[in-house]
């Protein structure tokens, strides 16, 4: 039995951000915000990202009203920070998991690995460390968004990130931990099992006849595959925000 809270609205519709809602790292779009919430009058929304809330915030929250106010679940940091209805459930610590001494062998491998990559341009914040996982970027978060583009195809040319979380997995096999590429310029570091599905353990006491999500890195080794492969989800591929308000609009309005 559905919640009492999503009694009228008894489907669930998951989004990760950058790509399905967004462009990488830019405000979400009126007509998008427009197209949610009439979607949320249908079914209850959510979205599964691997920022931290503030960035996400940044990106959702553009009509001035709280993140809280325009989705029913979100989920930063693949769920690791999670609000249900505007109100904080129980979260996880990437460092607890790891321990600090390990974790300092990580990072600064990762360092010296970034001191000695051959890239196009190098800008600032080559490791964030987050409340769920560690994002690495090879030539730095600080890139404008043109940077970030040209990056991006150089990157689909030379197998950077590729070639970087290869030797990550081989030099730290025994850590427990998951390298998942995603967005344009960095990938992802978190315990295995930390990946987006963790927030589906967020909503499965809801009883939702369905949970449908929405991802663009769905292939193996992005960082969609394992929440658009799971068996408790019904997955889409979108490539743009303009593919993902088509989909909505022939599954939903039609």
């Amino acid at each position: 039995m559905v919640s009492a809270e999503f009694a009228n609205r008894k489907k669930l519709v998951l989004f990760d951000v950058d790509g399905p809602l967004t462009l990488a790292r830019r405000p979400v779009s009126p007509e998008m915000l427009d197209l949610l919430t009439e979607l949320r009058k249908k079914v209850a929304i959510g979205f599964v990202g691997g920022s931290d809330l503030a960035k996400i915030s940044e990106q959702l929250a553009v009509r001035g009203n709280d993140v809280f106010d325009e989705f029913d679940f979100a989920f930063a940091e693949n769920g690791l920070t999670a609000y249900r209805l505007g109100k904080q459930l129980p979260s996880q610590s990437f460092i607890s998991f790891v321990g600090e001494e390990r974790y300092k062998k990580l990072v600064n491998f990762i360092l010296h690995y970034v001191a000695d990559l051959d890239v196009p341009i190098k800008r600032g914040t080559f490791v964030e460390f987050r409340r769920g996982m560690i994002n690495v970027s090879p030539m730095g978060r600080n890139a404008s968004i043109q940077e970030r583009l040209d990056f991006e195809a150089y990157d689909k040319v030379h197998r950077v990130r590729a070639t970087f979380v290869k030797v990550l997995q081989e030099k730290f096999a025994d850590y427990g931990l998951t390298f998942a590429i995603g967005g344009q310029i960095s990938f992802d570091v978190f315990p295995n099992g930390w990946d987006k599905t963790y927030a589906l353990q967020h909503v499965m006491g809801e009883g939702f006849e369905e949970i449908h999500f929405f991802g663009d890195k769905t292939h193996k080794g992005g960082n969609d595959y394992e929440i658009f492969t799971d068996e408790r989800t019904i997955g889409h591929t979108v490539i743009s925000p303009e593919d993902t308000m088509n989909a909505l609009k022939e599954m939903f309005f039609s």
